[in-house]
This record gives C-alpha cells, sequence and structure tokens, in this order.
C-alpha cells in the first residue's frame, strides 16, 4: 500500500491519545464509522501497543492503523510486533532510526528546513509538521518553496476551520488530535466525536 498516496486520499489522519486501551479501541471504532480510515494510536496512552495490536485484528488492511509518539527503538520493535502499518514521531528520534530499520514508513517530526531535510535524509516516508499552528498554513508554502517534494503533514493545533488552508498551502494530510478527539479519550461523548468528525469530513470534502 502507498502510504503517501492513501493520506493523499484520506486528508485526515486521526491521532487517537486515551486513558486505556478500552477507551482508545471505542475511539477507533467510532472514528471509522464515521468514516476517519488513517488513525495513529498515540504511545502515551496506557496500553497504548495492546490497542494497536487489538485494533489491527478488528480491521481489514483498508483501514489504516498507526502507532503514535514512538520515541525509542525498544517501543519501535513492541508497534512493530503489534501491527502497526506506519510510526509517527514528535522528532527525528531513535525510534523514527529504528523503524526505517525495520522496513515502516515513517511519518518522522519536525519543524525548521534543516530537521525536515534530516528527516527525509532519515529515510522517512513523509515529515510531520509539528507544531504546525506557531506558523501556520504560510510556512507550509515557505518550506515548500525550496522543497517542492517534500511530502509535509500539518499536525499541532489543526482544527476544521484551519485544516483546508494547509491543504491549499501544501500539506498533503492533516493529523488530528484534540479538535477531534475532545474528552471522548477520557469517557467523553462518542456522539460528539463521530458529529466532530463529520464536521472534518465536510469541512474537507471527504
Amino acid at each position: 500500500m502507498d502510504l503517501l498516496a492513501e493520506l493523499r486520499t484520506r486528508k485526515v489522519l486521526a491521532i487517537v491519545r486515551a486513558d486505556g486501551p478500552e477507551t482508545a479501541l471505542a475511539c477507533v471504532r467510532t472514528l471509522v464509522d464515521a468514516g476517519i480510515t488513517a488513525l495513529e494510536i498515540s504511545l502515551t496512552t496506557p496500553g497504548g501497543v495492546e490497542a494497536i495490536a487489538k485494533a489491527r485484528s478488528e480491521y481489514d488492511p483498508s483501514i489504516l492503523i498507526g502507532a503514535g509518539t514512538v520515541i525509542t527503538p525498544a517501543q519501535a520493535d513492541e508497534v512493530a510486533a503489534a501491527g502497526a502499518g506506519f510510526v509517527v514521531t514528535p522528532a527525528i528520534t531513535r525510534g523514527a532510526h529504528r523503524s526505517v530499520e525495520l522496513g515502516l514508513p515513517v511519518l518522522c517530526g519536525a519543524l525548521t528546513p534543516t530537521e525536515v531535510v534530516a528527516a527525509l535524509e532519515l529515510g522517512a516516508t513523509a515529515v510531520k509538521i509539528f507544531p504546525a499552528k506557531v506558523y501556520g498554513p504560510g510556512y507550509f508554502r515557505e518550506l515548500r518553496a525550496p522543497l517542492p517534494g517534500a511530502p509535509l503533514i500539518a499536525v499541532g493545533g489543526v482544527d476544521a476551520e484551519t485544516a483546508p488552508e494547509y491543504l491549499a498551502a501544501g500539506a498533503l494530510a492533516v493529523g488530528v488530535g484534540s479538535p477531534l478527539l475532545g474528552d471522548a479519550g477520557t469517557g467523553g461523548s462518542l456522539t460528539d466525536l463521530a458529529n466532530r468528525a463529520q464536521t472534518f469530513r465536510t469541512a474537507l470534502g471527504i
């Protein structure tokens, strides 16, 4: 599966952070039912590796399930064993290096042009510009001037209003955590989560 092509088509990568594996799974199920089919489960979630394994076992490969906040080589090994289809990091971590060694696609966190180039030279599939809201959509236009072929994903403070602006500025997709999840990761309303998912889908025409 061509992860970049899939992310360009799906446009939204849901970032699931929860207070435990069962809550994470409930969020994943709600999002998939609502039409959000690219998801990362953050390892800041207690039992996150377990949640990844369970989610992967529940869905066919058309549902993209990845691991977020991968910092260490050991975490990369664990999520690979759990069946994660890709890895997301907040920075150029040792976990990113290990994931590349394992052949796992990496969405590697970076912010500056130097970091973007370093992430791509490492072998990242795409670069997660984080936190995107620090500089906003215009920053993506500036980055793409010298780096027109760099596959960039906007993450950090992206909401339904600004998401289309990031795509228009050159991001291939947006990664969305709190503006989408709200309080669902700590037991909040799953109905509200589904409604927020629909708001994002409407905003992005998906």
